[in-house]
């Protein structure tokens, strides 16, 4: 994965805001995901088709943090959204 990469949503999940945090249900699946702090930003903003560059901009923009480590943290969840077939990254 690179800053060129394409981040593009694939799979429509019920998401439900509480206090801050995002409850989202698979119904295909039935299983249930809580995402808190960071992986919140990341969710809202992948809502559109993005680069993994743009992303990292902006989380740059909200939290106090170098490049390298948001950018490694960023691409271990976009990994497992991937994995999880609710995004393709290209």
């Amino acid at each position: 994965m690179n800053k060129e990469t394409k981040i593009k949503l694939i799979k429509k999940i019920d998401v439900t805001d509480m206090a801050g945090d995002k409850v989202m249900i698979d119904f295909e699946s039935g299983k249930y995901f809580l995402l808190r702090g960071t992986a919140v930003d990341i969710w809202d903003n992948i809502q559109s088709e993005t680069t993994v560059g743009d992303l990292v901009k902006t989380l740059l923009t909200i939290y106090d943090v170098d490049e390298e480590t948001c950018l490694s943290g960023t691409e271990k969840f976009l990994t497992q959204l991937e994995e999880a077939n609710f995004i393709s990254l290209t």
